[in-house]
Parts: C-alpha cells; structure tokens; sequence
C-alpha cells in the first residue's frame, strides 16, 4: 500500500492499481487544474488543485462507506462489500476529471454533447451544451484510462461504466451491480458520491477554507461519521443519521451556504468569471475545449492562460493582466432591489461600461424545489423513529429562500462618471 500525506486529512492509503489510475495522464491533468478558478485573486492562498481534491474526497468516501457498513456488521458479502467500496472509492477519485480550466465558468466553451460521441443522452439531449459531468463520463469510457480501469478492477467486478453511473446516474443497465440479497445499494452508494451530506463537499468544504483562510466551512466531520447509518426502506438503501447528530449536520449545511456567499461568490473572482464568460462568447475561435478526451487530456489551466495572453480580444487582455472592472453596487435583497434596467440604461446613455452579475446561494439544492428521491433519514433507535430529516429539521424552512447577490461593475476610469449617475439611484458599493 502506498500513503499519500494530505494537509487536510493526513495519511491517504492507497493500494498499487489505485496509484496506476492517479498516475495516469487523465488524473494527473488535475494537478494543473486549480480547485476554485479565480478565487486566488481575492484569497491568495487558494491555489489548490482538484488533483489533491480527488485524493481528500476518495478518503472521505472510504471513511463515510466503513461508517455506513463497518466491516464486523456490514450486513454485506465480504466480496460485495469490498466491490462497493473499490466502486465508491474510485468514484470519488474520479468525479472531477471532466472539469474545465478556471472551473465552471469554462462550461461555457464547451461543444454540444454530441461532439463527445457518448450514447447516454436522448436526442434533445445531445444538442445541448456538455457539462464537466458529461466530460467525465467521456474519461471513463471513451480513453485510456478506461482502458486502465478495467484492466486493473475488471476482475474485481468493477467496470468503468458502473464508476459512471455511480457520478452520474446514466447508466441503467448497470444496476443489477448495485444490488444484493434484494436490496438495491445504489441510492446510499450515490448519496456518498453527490447527495446532501457527500464526500465531495466535506473534502472541498475543508479544503477551501484552509487554503483560502476563512473558517467558514468547518464542521464536525468526525461526530458525522460516527452517527452514520443506513436504512432500508421497501428495497432500496438509504443514508441515515442518528438524531444526536442532527445539529451537526444542519452546521455543516451552514457551512456550505457561507462559503458560498463569502468565498466562492465573492465579488472579485465572480467578476473575473464574468469576463472570461464574455471571452469565449466574443472570440470562440482563441480558445474552445475539443470534444475528443485524447485533446480534452492536455487542456489545462495553462492552456487556458497561454490562450487568454495570445488573443486579442479585450477581456481576454484584461484577464491576462489582471485589469478587473470595479464593483460599483451590490446588493442581496430581492424585496427594494435596485432597478437594473434602468441603471443599465442610465450607464449606457453616459458611456459607462459596465456588466452585471447574478448569484444564488442556496442551502439546499436537494431541497425546496430539488430532487428529493434520495432522501437522508433521522432515526432515534430509543424511540425506534425514523423520518426524513427535511422533516425532523427546521432549518430548511427557516432557508427556504436563496440569497440573492447581484453586482454591477464597471470598468475603473468610467468609475467616478457612474457614481455621479447613479448618485441617489441606487446604494453604491
């Protein structure tokens, strides 16, 4: 076994075919892929990379998998157990292959999804724009390191496609892998992978916080874990939590929504993303994202740099130099919000350039008007009670609506003419 040290979670073990897959090229991209895009430029020490992401999150996986079915009572086959794990494990390793340089603004440069070849997509499907998810499925499948996977874990009945459908949820005819004994396994299985509570965000959530310097996103990991369960309801396996826990999770539900609002939406890098979305819109020809994973491979955050510092084009320019637009107003309030049209109308009768930007934080995207077939149960073993925790906790009720962030900018000589336009208009920044 080889041992990886982590700043976040210390030792990470990995076994020798786990290491052949990090050290394949399509991984190993990662470490010239930063975590957060621009974030660096209003936290400096935020220069992190999804390589070590991919590391911190496969471990919490593992560490959240053995809470949910501990080997001495996993009520699980040793072999099916170990094939769930090794699926859950390079899942998480695996789930941010696909993505983009300077993170998802970059989504924007991508092709249709019928450039990627991929037959998991209906018709109307295919002629929409691909996502970093739809990339990863095409790493798995349709380039070496597929090739690799099922070299090394085809014998352990691990196939690439299952690794797919576990990040996805694409791939049907996979099921029968996830079940045993009647039980369907996926949903708990996937709930590790991208659910309320998953291993991603409690590694990113982490992770960014420690590298930007903010304290935002911590929470009790550890106290999580050790009130981890899972419940059978009809045939199909869910996650639970022990009620003791349930403050701790509602903390680490906080935790995500500040981040949001404090560091990832942070006026600086989103108004960097505004105009890099604005360069590839203006000047798709400098730089777009091939649609063949063998070209996917080699694109990085120094592609995107080295294509940013060639182009003409002015956003690209001030990218490259570093040259942001001002913030000139800002404001999270839906009810009284500032009228936007008519500011825009305002700024561009005086010649004021300008662009705006709109952010949602939200506390949930699997509650209050998202999927919830995957739900997480609260059980009190003393009062033998189990239900939905959306039902035993108020903290979605209490944020039910999402915070709304919206900016305008400017460029910065046209700042002192905007501020007397807007002078009494609209609260300025």
């Amino acid at each position: 076994m080889i041992r990886i040290r982590d700043p976040i979670h210390g030792s990470i073990v990995i076994s020798p075919a786990e290491l052949a897959v990090v050290d394949h090229r399509v991984y190993q991209r990662l470490r010239g892929v930063k975590q957060l895009g621009f974030t660096d430029m209003a936290f400096p020490g935020a220069t992190h990379t999804r390589y070590a992401h991919g590391l911190g999150a496969m471990e919490v996986a593992t560490r959240m998998f053995d809470a949910l079915f501990p080997l001495e009572r996993a009520h699980l086959p040793p072999p099916t157990r170990a094939r769930f794990r090794q699926m859950v494990r390079l899942a998480l390793l695996l789930h941010d292959v696909g993505h983009p340089p300077a993170s998802h603004a970059s989504e924007a440069a991508m092709p249709n999804r019928r450039a990627l070849g991929l037959d998991c997509f209906s018709e109307a499907e295919q002629d929409r724009r691909a996502s970093h998810e739809d990339y990863t499925i095409l790493l798995l499948l349709r380039s070496a390191l597929g090739d690799l996977l099922r070299a090394r874990f085809g014998d352990d009945g691990v196939q690439p496609e299952d690794v797919a459908h576990l990040v996805s949820g694409r791939f049907p005819a996979r099921a029968g892998a996830f079940v045993e004994a009647g039980v369907d396994y996926y949903p708990v299985l996937s709930q590790i992978v991208s659910g309320e509570m998953d291993a991603d965000r409690m590694d990113y959530l982490q992770r960014d916080s420690f590298f930007a310097g903010v304290s935002y996103g911590k929470f009790d990991m550890s106290w999580l874990l050790e009130n981890l369960g899972h419940h059978v309801v009809g045939d199909r396996a869910l996650m639970a939590l022990s009620h003791r826990a349930v403050f701790a999770f509602e903390d680490f539900l906080l935790s995500r929504y500040h981040m949001f609002v404090s560091v990832y939406y942070h006026y600086i890098p989103v108004g960097f993303d505004t105009m890099l979305v604005k360069f590839y819109n203006e000047a798709p020809e400098d730089f777009s994202l091939p649609g063949d994973p063998e070209g996917y491979a080699a694109t990085d955050d120094v592609a995107l740099w080295s294509a940013l510092r060639s182009s003409s084009n002015r956003w690209a320019q001030r990218i490259a130099q570093r040259q942001a637009f001002r913030r000139l107003l800002e404001t999270n309030a839906d009810a009284g919000a500032p009228d936007l049209e008519d500011i825009g109308r305002r700024l561009d009768d005086a010649g004021v350039d300008h662009f705006v930007s709109t952010d949602r934080g939200v506390l949930s995207k699997y509650y209050g008007g998202g999927p919830a077939d995957r739900p997480i149960y609260v059980h009190n073993r003393a009062l033998k009670q189990v239900q939905p925790i959306d039902e035993y906790s108020r903290i979605y009720e209490r944020y039910a609506q999402p915070t709304k962030l919206v900016r305008v900018y400017c460029r910065p000589d046209h700042f002192p003419t905007a501020r007397s336009v807007l002078e009494g208009v609209a609260p300025l920044s």
